[in-house]
């Protein structure tokens, strides 16, 4: 297959490769590299690089190692590349590993005193005195194995030509009010810089040069945005547990509640953060905060989800608003929490027992998390539901770049919510769960609703329209086929896909975090001759166009990021004589997809199934010539039935 090459230029030296590679970091996990890394990654950002991160670290506390995997595009692609182009080897006990995975024509930074035991000839090393620059600045001993890191910031600003006015911008934002820490930091940044200035000869092909392709972009992680989006959409109750990797957002939601939410006359929070005992108790919360007319959350990940079963299909049947944002991981049971995973979707889309239906919403970047942060309440609260956010530990975890957010101008819409002068006006009475615009949605009132006719017993048993306890099948029917009804109203309600492109045989489908290695895929199928077009879901229950999409192309191929093809499976199960076209390419092995793999799999799997066609077409035409050939006219032959050559199975 065709690679598409990252844009390049023609530097000083012939095959000069200007803002296309990717920059691994080699550290253990625990030795205070999130400066260094978060330096390197900010000042090429603010250089107008396109730039993504991703931190891959192991789930223990300190010692195992952690990678930190920079790609510079200037093409803008920010998926995961394969493989890395420059290696930083800060890490003793993987530097043969983390050396013998360098593509020919490499680089390596490494400390001086490290010495590879299988040392390679095709690719360049360069040896940095990392001890003598931190002896030189008499740096304290128990701050010197974070301070070390800043040695190969400085080396690659030099070698590369991040320039370091930008790194030193980086470190005044980190560290606002704390000269000395700045100064430090910067210190050993320059002594690198300085060294490498005057010892070392350029020998290899990367660097980065100024661009201006970040106008009106952001560098933020999905959990921050996440927390933002939900306090703009007037979340005033939070119950959580730590979870990786969701404890981040929670913990932007304890950041920023006391710069965005308090009142200036009390100086009191008006939203409020419970840490609780498991997430059994967080969802419990949220059912009561939610029954009290709080727009109230949670964030956990895939261990959590399968605690709050029992009150998630409580709030659905009893029609509860609340939200839960699921930031998925590497499952089944414990699983590998540090690292990401698109396996939450059928459990959570069934999640509790009967017949339960959940909402959910599939961001794919951090400005989506914001708009669905708010968007989550508006839509729970309209739907009288629990909604469902799954994000996953890709874009929760990462630095990503993305657009500005957007804020919208509607006013906040809390849905059929009626007031004590709406009670008057129904004469001191109405019907919770009636459906009168056959919406599947009743009206509500909050508990204290001053007005005689106002409350309602809330019960998970069997009810009729007015919330009377009923056993009734008739009342029971009515009540699943009414909530029937709400789940397909939900189809109006929530995102529509995004779809591009038109016309072409093939369609590609995925969701989430799977985007930017479906963007670059689709560029690198069609510089090998293939077109396609793509639509990307951003909810269930599937909204308007998926079955459309589905129609207009002969086969459809469904990308996502985990073991057994879950969205593919719900595709199927929704559109069953649609089923044959829809064919899947699941992989999970806790990396984030590339592009390059994904239009590999996508190459074989239309190539394979456009082959499985014809053949299947040339063996139904041999069956019919062999049953015709026995019989005076042709018949049909059922599966099992003894033909004119014995068993037939058709």
């Amino acid at each position: 297959m065709t690679q598409l090459a990252e844009r390049t230029e023609q530097g000083p030296g012939a095959g000069t490769a200007v803002n296309g590679f990717t920059l691994n970091v080699a550290t253990v996990n625990g030795s205070g590299s999130q400066t260094a890394n978060g330096a390197i990654v900010d000042a090429l950002f603010r250089m107008g690089i396109p730039v993504n991160a991703k931190n891959l670290f192991p789930s223990n506390i300190k010692g195992l190692p952690t990678y930190y995997r920079i790609r510079v595009s200037g093409q803008g692609f920010t998926a995961r590349q394969d493989v890395a182009h420059v290696l930083v080897a800060f890490n003793p006990k993987t530097l043969d590993a983390d050396l013998a995975e360098l593509p020919p024509g490499g680089v390596m930074f490494c400390p001086d005193h490290l010495k590879p035991t299988r040392p390679r000839d095709d690719v360049t090393v360069y040896a940095l005195p990392a001890n003598g620059i931190i002896r030189d600045h008499d740096v304290p001993v128990k701050f010197r194995d974070r301070m070390v890191n800043m040695v190969y910031v400085g080396a690659l600003a030099q070698l590369l030509g991040i320039e370091l006015g930008a790194v030193h911008e980086y470190l005044e934002q980190a560290f606002h009010g704390k000269a000395a820490v700045i100064e430090s930091n910067f210190s050993i940044t320059r002594a690198a810089f300085d060294w490498c200035a005057a010892n070392v000869v350029k020998r290899d092909p990367y660097r980065v040069q100024r661009l201006d392709a970040n106008g009106g972009k952001i560098l933020i992680d999905g959990n921050t945005a996440a927390a933002l989006g939900s306090l703009y959409g007037g979340c005033t109750v939070v119950a959580w547990y730590p979870i990786t990797p969701a404890t981040s957002l929670a913990e932007a939601l304890i950041e920023w509640v006391p710069k965005l939410r308090r009142d200036p006359e009390t100086g009191l929070n008006t939203c409020a953060i419970l840490q609780v005992e498991d997430e059994l108790a967080a969802s419990g919360v949220l059912v009561g905060a939610g029954w009290a007319g709080a727009r109230a959350m949670t964030s956990t990940s895939g261990p959590g989800i399968s605690l709050m079963a029992e009150f998630a299909g409580y709030a659905y049947f009893t029609e509860i608003p609340l939200v839960i944002w699921d930031v998925q991981r590497m499952g089944p049971s414990t699983g590998l929490p540090t690292r990401t995973a698109q396996g939450d979707l059928l459990s959570t889309c069934y999640l509790s027992h009967g017949d339960t239906k959940q909402v959910i919403l599939l961001p794919a970047d951090p400005k989506e998390c914001f708009e669905f942060g708010w968007r989550a309440f508006e839509i729970a609260e309209g739907l009288q539901t629990p909604v469902f956010v799954l994000s996953d530990l890709d874009i929760g975890m990462n630095s990503w770049m993305c657009d500005e957010f957007e804020y919208p101008e509607e006013q906040m819409n809390r849905g059929k919510l009626l007031s004590a002068e709406d009670i008057l006006r129904l004469g001191n009475r109405f019907a919770r769960y009636r459906d009168d615009d056959r919406t599947g949605v009743g009206p509500r009132t909050l508990p204290g609703t001053d007005a005689l006719g106002a409350a309602y017993f809330t019960r998970g048993t069997g009810h009729t329209d007015t919330a009377t306890y009923s056993e009734h099948p008739a009342d029971w029917k009515a009540n699943l086929d009414r909530l029937d009804r709400k789940h397909n109203y939900a189809r109006t309600v929530v995102p529509r896909p995004v779809v591009d492109g038109e016309g072409c045989a093939l369609g590609l489908i995925a969701m989430g975090s799977a985007d930017p290695a479906m963007q670059e895929a689709r560029a690198l199928l069609r510089a090998g001759g293939l077109d396609t077009d793509y639509l990307r879901v951003r909810a269930l229950p599937f909204g308007e166009g998926v079955r459309e999409f589905i129609e207009a192309h002969e086969r459809v191929i469904v990308v996502e990021l985990n073991q057994h093809g879950q969205l593919a499976t719900l595709l199927r199960a929704e559109y069953p004589a649609l089923a044959p076209r829809i064919l899947s390419v699941a992989h999970c092995d806790g990396l984030p997809l590339s592009g390059p793999f994904v239009a590999g799999r996508v190459r074989e799997r239309w190539e394979a199934g456009t082959g499985a066609e014809h053949r299947s077409e040339q063996a139904a035409r041999r069956m019919d010539a062999r049953v015709e050939a026995a019989t005076d006219e042709p018949r049909t032959v059922r599966a099992g039935e003894d033909g004119p050559e014995g068993k037939v199975t058709v």
